[in-house]
């Protein structure tokens, strides 16, 4: 004998009551989702794409420095380096240009930023990495060579800055050879305070004597409240065919 289910009729087929769609539930899982492309969204800025720029500006650099070293003629020897030698002084580039790589061994060993002329964002700082102040000294002139680049996004190439320690190098590198400047201090200026670009950092009105270097960032990280200013002064320029100088190899503890 067959049995029906308690409460249906044996030849009635067994119906569930359907599960209707809240709207609340809807938004909800919206809102979840774009939270979590939003937190991708955010890794990605902060982290992941920032590495990866990283790397691809460092490797430009490196490929740069590489051609410059494949077009300088060739010697079976070394040419030894004079103790001192009068710097070569480039023209200034033009907005975009780019014309040098900076290595910072604080920053690390593979540390090669490419160098262009003016600080747009759009065509210096965010697609190449370091940008010249337009009308500020070129590197090795008598004066205040100023550059400036991101802390963060675009491959940070200034993220370490506030690491920098005192007589760390910091090496120009251009197709005629390489300009070695020694870390001196930092300080933190208001956005306006546009005096650090003078030939003499923040002094108006003299003549300048000695060959400064001065790199410009934001600060803190994240965030445009301040500038973080670093301050370097000029030691030695190595020509090209002297080969690099020792200060990119030098231990960083």
């Amino acid at each position: 004998m067959e049995h029906a289910l308690a409460g249906h009729d044996a030849g009635s087929p067994v119906t569930r009551p359907r599960r209707r769609t809240s709207v609340v539930g809807v938004l909800g899982e919206i809102l979840i989702t774009a939270g979590v492309i939003v937190l991708l969204y955010v890794a990605w800025q902060l982290y992941i794409g920032d590495k990866i720029y990283g790397a691809e500006r460092n490797a430009q650099g490196q490929q740069l420095s590489q051609e410059w070293a494949g077009a300088s003629p060739s010697t079976n020897e070394p040419e030894a380096a004079p103790v001192a030698v009068e710097p070569i002084v480039r023209p200034e580039p033009a907005d975009g240009e780019r014309f040098g790589v900076m290595h910072i061994p604080r920053f690390g060993a593979d540390y090669a930023m490419p160098m262009a002329g003016g600080v747009s964002r759009e065509r210096t700082l965010n697609p190449i990495g370091i940008g010249h102040y337009m009308g500020t000294q070129m590197p090795g002139e008598v004066g205040n060579f100023a550059v400036a680049a991101h802390r963060t996004s675009y491959g940070e190439p200034f993220r370490k800055i506030a690491e920098l320690r005192l007589g760390d190098a910091i090496v120009v590198e251009t197709e005629d050879g390489w300009y070695t400047y020694r870390f001196r201090t930092l300080q933190y200026v208001q956005p306006t305070q546009r005096d650090v670009l003078l030939p003499v950092p923040q002094v108006p009105d003299v003549p300048p004597g000695t060959r400064y270097i001065t790199l410009t960032s934001c600060s803190p990280i994240h965030w445009m409240w301040e500038r973080i200013i670093a301050y370097g002064v000029f030691e030695s320029f190595t020509p090209r065919s002297a080969g690099p100088p020792a200060a990119l190899e030098e231990a960083v503890v």
